[in-house]
């Protein structure tokens, strides 16, 4: 922790001490939470796991909150002795990871410090920290929140990013605003039609260094968004565009980037239909054209397809939003069978079929002088509505929930999914899986506060490294303890010897506001995701003692 994080650490702290000592008897709360993940590394060449020449890493942080009345401030300390394997080791050392204050008055929030926020759905503009992933891109600045009138809500910042213990060397400058038009008469908030409407500009700003090619030291991106519901009925959506922005992440090529999300849902009692819609072309928005992986990112790209929870499904081919261009299409149906009918049974019985499928955009070489992707150039020409013949993922899937009675409830999953494993996790000349999979996860209620669930997979396939099988068993008794035991088998392997168990056993202990986990056991290689964002998973056999607590 630098001088300067010190001091500003400091005087934050100080807020706490301040405010407690003005405006008797009300002395303000204070809250926060803490958690820390320890881990203790074993050997296992088996599995590839590699070397921790310190044994035993440590991730945690504590956050501590000051609220009285229209003021707020608070820090997070961090730790990490050294990252757990998987994090990028630039999270290294202790510090204050993020510091704040913010007040309230007449409709207007002003914040120093760090914040989080997002425009619209985050196509153009999200700050957010996703603790699993790594990522924390807070903001470190000056923000303006405003509601002039009702219905009416501005916001507008000027910050830079976080980097790690530091910051990213662009400057970030962001202006929303959104309309809810039901808010603004009383005759309208009671109206069958609903309609909110938005507008967003974000820019970034780097110095330009290079010797040899201009490249734009101001970046700036503009976007609409439009959000309709009647009845049963709702509609959204949003589209943002971005000038060129050559970067490492695009190959800096001079093309434009344009991103679209269209989403359409209906819902009555019983039955949900939703269908949704985006197209991606050369949206990666950071603030630091050198930046990969998950820094310095200023926009957020959902994915637009299902997000699975069941372990082979979520944890062997996840799929990851393609920033460079994807075109991606969902369609999901939820019915719910009446109670005391044949189909549906004593208790109902819910259905869910989803599917989704996502191509790369079409991608024509700009000129006849110009190969695709070529470095500072346009890097290609594409037509909006056409979509590219490489396929990056495919998922049709089924989910029946039944309850059978009382003690007994049952799911039952099937999936079949095309995976392009050399798109979504960079595996040059590996060919596309095909995948079935298959899950039944059946629950016993022993007693009111005792029950037990077996979940068994299967995902099979002839590509990669072959068929999985995993099981999960675990015991639970409420409201404290919960003992699991899960084995993933890659028993289809074609290389016999890498056949190989990945078990894992864990006890969980939760009493109020605590909660203390221990686990042992083996961790594949692979993909963590979470909306699309991931982060490489490496190898790992050994302890893990997880704490968290909250005030």
């Amino acid at each position: 922790m630098n001088k300067i994080q010190l001091k500003a650490a400091l005087l934050y702290v100080s807020c706490f001490f301040y405010l407690s000592s003005i405006g008797q008897p009300n002395l303000g709360e204070i809250h926060g939470n803490f958690q820390t993940d320890v881990q203790y590394y074993n050997k296992d060449t088996l599995i590839g796991a590699p070397i921790v020449p310190e044994k035993v890493l440590m991730n945690g942080f504590a956050n501590l909150n000051f609220t009285r009345e229209n003021f707020s401030c608070g820090v997070r300390y961090e730790s990490y002795l050294n990252a757990l394997q998987g994090f990028d080791t630039r999270y290294k050392g202790n510090g204050f990871g993020f510091r704040y204050a913010t007040y309230t008055k007449d409709n207007l929030t002003v914040t120093a410090g760090n914040f989080y926020d997002q425009f619209g759905s985050g196509l153009i503009f999200r700050s957010y920290e996703e603790r699993t992933l790594g990522v924390d891109n807070a903001m470190d600045g000056l923000r303006l929140k405003y509601r002039p009138i009702s219905g009416l809500y501005l916001k507008g910042f000027i910050a830079k990013q976080r980097f790690f213990f530091g910051q990213g060397e662009g400057i970030v400058r962001g202006a929303d605003a959104e309309i809810n038009v039901n808010e603004l008469s009383e005759q309208l908030a009671n109206a069958k039609l609903k309609v909110q409407v938005g507008g967003s500009f974000v820019s970034k700003y780097q110095q330009d260094k290079d010797i040899v090619y201009k490249l734009p030291e101001n970046v700036a991106s503009g976007g609409g968004r439009l959000k309709v519901a009647y009845g049963k009925f709702s509609f959204s959506g949003e589209y943002v565009q971005k000038i060129n922005d050559p970067s490492t992440m695009n190959n800096f090529i001079y093309k434009e980037g344009s991103a679209v999300l269209l989403g359409l849902a209906y819902s009555q009692k019983g039955l949900g239909i939703n269908l949704g819609a985006k197209r991606i072309d050369n949206m990666s928005f950071r603030s630091d054209r050198g930046a990969i992986g998950n820094n310095l990112m200023i926009n957020y790209l959902p994915a637009l397809t299902k997000q699975q929870s069941y372990n082979l499904a979520a944890s062997i081919y996840p799929y990851a939003s393609q920033p460079n261009g994807e075109m991606a299409y969902q369609a999901e149906v939820i019915y719910t069978l009446k109670k005391d009918s044949w189909l549906g049974g004593k208790y109902g019985t819910t259905v869910n079929v989803n599917y989704s499928e996502v191509h790369d955009i079409d991608k024509q070489i700009p000129n006849d002088s110009t190969s695709l992707l070529e470095p500072h150039t346009m890097g290609y020409k594409s037509e909006f509505l056409k979509v590219g013949e490489t396929v990056f993922f495919k998922d049709f899937n089924v989910e029946i929930t039944r309850k059978l009675s009382k003690k007994w409830k049952t799911v039952f999953f099937y999936a079949n999914q095309v995976y392009n494993i050399e798109v979504v996790q960079g595996h040059p000349g590996e060919p596309t899986i095909y995948s079935n999979l298959a899950a039944a996860d059946i629950t016993y209620k022993i007693n009111s506060t005792n029950a037990i669930r077996i979940e068994v997979e299967g995902l099979f396939t002839k590509q990669d490294i072959g068929s999985w099988a995993a099981a999960l068993l675990e015991y639970t008794v409420a409201p404290h303890w919960s003992v699991a035991v899960l084995d993933q088998y890659n028993y289809g392997n074609p290389e016999s010897e890498k056949q190989i168990h990945y078990y894992t056993g864990n006890i969980t202990y939760t009493q109020n506001a605590n909660r203390f986990s221990i686990a042992y056991g083996r961790q594949r290689a692979g993909l963590l995701c979470v909306g699309g964002v991931c982060r490489i998973v490496p190898a790992s056999n050994g302890l893990t003692l997880s704490v968290s607590s909250s005030f």
